[in-house]
């Protein structure tokens, strides 16, 4: 383990651009890894050390020992520290959502409302600390009390990805800890402040040096080695669906939990009976808000031939109103890196060499530009073409007509994936039938497929989900707490 260490816990935003590994209290590490702002590729955004398996070893060694005074410590107290650290993001929210803005590239409004999601998670959380976890049932048996309750899992790991940098770790976080676990996170390489700020509050809350470790660096070395460690009870992981089929191999293989979400390709069924203006807003910001870069976003739209036309025609107005560029400024923000924005390019200019035609989203921006993409419509595409059937992970939507609305129903099931899944119309025949019938975790009826409630379940299907144990909400402490039944006789 790299022994070089500083002391962040009093840094303001700017003087935070180094990002270091946070293990038993201490930060730790070099800084040999650049990442620079993806809106302005000449400016250094952030500096963070690459981990090392020896790092991840040493993290999960001071999770191990801290976990038991942890669990044992009232779980009121346990909640007071969250909700001290979520009211800590919120205050400093400002400086942290600057940071946001400049490692990851969305908006200053989005990432604004991304830390405001995290202190909520973490106040949200920490008021369970006061709710029952278990129950008295009756027993058949004469003298005998049945009582259950709800066991941390011991040490967990957590993967989080780059596009929510700060609150998928802390909806990931919140309800381990509240639950009495350990946690050692790997954030996403190309956002390291974000969980920064995120250790740094729960730190500065009074959270026990161990109980939250934090390892940044490389997926196949910081990833890997917390999957094989047979002391890690259980990893929650958000990313591609590729890398997360191969984290539940190994997983499986040691009969340790799981917990996958993953990828996307959300369709929306638009209807002659709803609004061309109302649905092509709904649309355009399941596309286009955040840049497109969210799992839930809205990538394919199905429309019934009355509606296409007038449609097609709001959606290309609106399409002009996400405008890319610096996210201090602009209504859109950059595309986080040069390989996703060679993916967008990829995406749309093959879609067009095979057909199809492009509404609106002519792109010219670059490595030079800072990588700006802007609002893509893809139509005349066949059901099955890649721009339809593979996500994209970028402000790019697929519009295909079908001839009514069980066709757009089976058209939306056609899917590898199933996260989220939409309806637009002001029937509530077709709204009911649709919600359940639609083969995906969250269904939106008249609102885009981006954009969820801290206190309810999310989760998908098919390959975007182990479709196990679900985020957020209640459910989340599910998966880290196993259950025990007891029986007291007198």
């Amino acid at each position: 383990m790299t022994s070089t260490g500083t002391d962040t816990s009093t840094a303001t935003a700017r003087d935070l651009i180094t990002a270091r590994h946070l293990i038993n209290g201490q930060w730790l590490g070099g800084a040999d890894t650049e990442r620079m702002n993806p809106a302005r590729p000449g400016e250094l955004a952030a500096l963070s050390p690459s981990g090392t398996a020896a790092d991840v070893d040493a993290a999960i060694t001071a999770a191990a020992a801290a976990q038991p005074a942890w669990a044992a410590l009232p779980a009121p107290s346990r909640g007071a520290i969250l909700m001290a650290a979520g009211n800590l993001l919120l205050e400093r929210q400002s400086a942290i959502a600057e940071d946001l803005v400049r490692e990851e590239g969305k908006t200053l409004a989005e990432a604004k409302g991304e830390v405001k999601r995290a202190s909520d998670v973490l106040r949200y959380f920490g008021s369970l600390g006061w709710a029952a976890t278990g129950e008295v049932l009756p027993s058949g048996l004469p003298d005998t009390t049945i009582t259950t309750r709800r066991e941390a899992l011991g040490v967990v790991g957590l993967i989080t990805p780059w596009n929510f940098p700060i609150a998928i770790p802390a909806w990931k976080s919140a309800p381990a800890l509240i639950s009495g676990n350990a946690v050692v996170i790997k954030p996403a390489e190309l956002t390291p402040l974000s969980a920064t700020h995120l250790a740094r509050a729960l730190q500065d809350a009074g959270l026990p040096a161990g109980v939250f470790n934090v390892v940044h660096g490389k997926g196949r070395v910081v990833g890997d080695a917390l999957a094989r460690d047979s002391r890690i009870a259980g990893l929650s992981f958000t990313g591609s669906t590729n890398v997360g089929l191969g984290l539940q191999e190994i997983l499986n293989a040691r009969r340790a939990r799981v917990q996958l979400e993953m990828g996307g390709k959300n369709g929306v069924l638009v209807l002659d009976d709803a609004d061309p203006r109302k649905a092509a807003q709904v649309v355009a910001a399941g596309a286009f808000g955040l840049t497109g870069q969210a799992c839930t976003a809205t990538s394919r739209v199905y429309v019934t031939p009355g509606i296409r036309a007038a449609f097609l025609k709001a959606l290309t107005e609106e399409a002009a109103q996400y405008t890319a560029g610096d996210g201090l400024e602009a209504k859109m923000g950059a595309v986080v890196s040069s390989q996703q924005f060679e993916q967008n390019q990829a995406a749309v200019r093959t879609a067009v060499e095979r057909g199809a035609t492009l509404l609106h989203g002519e792109f010219d921006g670059g490595t030079d530009a800072g990588f700006l993409f802007p609002a893509a419509i893809l139509t005349d595409l066949p059901f099955d073409d890649a721009a339809v059937t593979e996500e994209i992970f970028g402000p790019v939507v697929a519009v295909l007509e079908v001839p009514d609305y069980e066709a757009g129903l089976a058209a939306i099931n056609d899917s590898r994936y199933g996260l989220t899944a939409g309806i637009c119309t002001d029937s509530l025949a077709f709204s009911t039938d649709f919600a359940a019938r639609a083969q995906a975790g969250v269904i939106k009826v008249n609102r885009p497929t981006a954009g969820l409630d801290l206190n309810v379940p999310f989760g998908g299907v098919k390959d975007s989900s182990t479709n196990t144990f679900r985020e957020q909400g209640k459910s989340a402490l599910d998966f880290f707490t196993w259950g025990k039944t007891v029986y007291t006789g007198v």
